[in-house]
Formats: C-alpha cells, sequence, structure tokens
C-alpha cells in the first residue's frame, strides 16, 4: 500500500487574491495536515515547483516514494531535499548512510540519492519529519546539520515582542545547496511577531512551518501585497505556502516556532524588498 499521497496547488496572482473569501485562502495556501502515522503526504505549489510533506513513522519505516506526478524514476533524480526534525528522535537511511536527527535538527539530501527510508526511535514519541523539495540540477553531498554547525543571529526585542533567533540551518553559508534553503525561528517567551518589517522578494517563494504553538493559541499568519493584505488563522504544526509576491510575517497568542524554507532564483538570504511597517495596508 502507498503511505505517499499529493496534492498540487497552482500558482495565483494578486489580482486573484485580492477577490478571495476566507474559504479559498485557505484551500490555496494553508496546508494544514503533514503528519500522519506511517504516512507521507506532499503539496506542490506551482510557485517554484515546491514541495511540502511530513513524515512520521510509528509501526514501522516510511520510505519516500515517487509520485506518479513527478514523473522520474525516483524521488530525486531531479530534485534535492531538505529535512528538520520536529518530533521525537530518528533516523533517515539514504542510499545506505544512517542520519540520527534528534529533535529541531536538520538534514540535507542531495539530488541523485536513490533510496531514502525514515525511522524512529520510539514508537510512543515518534519523529515527525518536516520536508521541503526543490528542482536541483546538481548533486551535492548529503550532510547532517545539528543546531550547534547553524549560523545564529539573534533579531529584535522585547519592546518591539519580536525579540528572536534565527538558526539558519541548510543555508550557503553552512552548506552548499542547488537552490533550497531551510532554518528555524523561535521566538522569545513575551515575543509573538515574526519577520517585521515585512518583506517580499521576487526572487524566490517561501513556505512557513508553524510550530511548538501552546495548546489553546494559535498564529495569525499574514500575506499578500503590501497594500493589499490578507491573513489566515493557522494551528499548531501547519504550514502556509508564500508566493514571490506576497510579504509573510505572523504575530502569535503566544511564543512559538516556525520553520522557513523557500527556492528560487538566487541564494542570497539578506535579497528582500523591505515594507516599512507604517505602509502596510
Amino acid at each position: 500500500m502507498s503511505t505517499a499521497s499529493f496534492d498540487s496547488r497552482f500558482a495565483t496572482s494578486p489580482t486573484e487574491v485580492k477577490a478571495m473569501d476566507t474559504a479559498q485562502l485557505r484551500q490555496h495556501f494553508l496546508i494544514e495536515t503533514l503528519f500522519i502515522a506511517d504516512q507521507c503526504p506532499w503539496v506542490l505549489s506551482f510557485f517554484d515547483r515546491y514541495l511540502t510533506g511530513g513524515a512520521m513513522p510509528v509501526n514501522g519505516p516510511i520510505t519516500l516514494e515517487t509520485p506518479a506526478n513527478l514523473k522520474a524514476a525516483y524521488f530525486l533524480e531531479r530534485r534535492e531535499l531538505g529535512i528538520i526534525n520536529v518530533g521525537g528522535t530518528g533516523r533517515v537511511i539514504a542510499n545506505g548512510e544512517t542520519f540520527d536527527l534528534a529533535r529541531k535538527e536538520a538534514l540535507y539530501i542531495g539530488q541523485g540519492t536513490r533510496q531514502v527510508e525514515f525511522l524512529s526511535d520510539d514508537a510512543s514519541d515518534p519523529a515527525k519529519f518536516y520536508l521541503n523539495s526543490a528542482p536541483a540540477h546538481r548533486n551535492y553531498p548529503s550532510r547532517k546539520v545539528s543546531r550547534e554547525q547553524a549560523e545564529v543571529v539573534e533579531l529584535g526585542s522585547m519592546e518591539t515582542a519580536n525579540h528572536r533567533i534565527i538558526n539558519k540551518l541548510l543555508v550557503n553559508s553552512v552548506l552548499p545547496t542547488c537552490q533550497l534553503q531551510m532554518g528555524m525561528t523561535e521566538l522569545k517567551a513575551g515575543s509573538i511577531w515574526n519577520t517585521m518589517p515585512a518583506h517580499t522578494h521576487d526572487r524566490r517563494m517561501e513556505v512557513y512551518f508553524y510550530f511548538d504553538i501552546p495548546k489553546g493559541q494559535s498564529v495569525c499568519h499574514f500575506m499578500g501585497e503590501p497594500q493589499e493584505t490578507r491573513h489566515i488563522w493557522m494551528q499548531n504544526e501547519q504550514a502556509v505556502i508564500s508566493p514571490n509576491w506576497s510579504i509573510h510575517a505572523g504575530s502569535g497568542t503566544s511564543n512559538y516556532t516556525f520553520i522557513w524554507g523557500m527556492a528560487g532564483e538566487n541564494l542570497d538570504y539578506g535579497d528582500m524588498d523591505v515594507c516599512p511597517i507604517t505602509e502596510l495596508r
């Protein structure tokens, strides 16, 4: 029996999004369920053909299957894969090489890797492998990145409610990739805003994955053109697609953690067009 499911989301223009109601916004951009026992759901965005998925092995290993939609001999024939574990400890086996991943550790798997398996160390506390994948033009070596190996930046302040730690995990200042970049931002207690001032970047799209949201709390994710913003209320362990023309920022009813993943034309982390806070509409 197949463990993979596949959903496609078409690219949308700012003009279309202006006319969307709440249900339509959520249908196009929100990824509600990523972790199902022994399953591997995928959502393909036609913005830069970015894939977002999750693997939660409970009763045994999950093999990375190749959805028919990819028209590929194997999943990573023309793709690269980024993984961050947000659950219990687990293992990823890539072409016979085993990588142990604790919570909040990352793994890059290069294009051309034929076999990938996901395993949990403890079925009662399964690993939750959050997965991002982008098209790749060449092979770079697979490599684990621990929290100690990340490039860490501290930004914001308590006064502006956005004191946060940015962990750059799978970025070109840490290891080579074709276009995929991933990292994790942790908000300090008392801070609720991420990515302020908000920005756009026409050179790449992005996906945000929110987790560590306390029970009974939520995050409001803001998107849209700077002068025509919209919002989507999000729950724990949900992701949202951000087009290249859209801002991407969030405010929670508590502090939380989120993973940012992006792909596109360049690998310059600082490539962004900042939108002054007072000019947002």
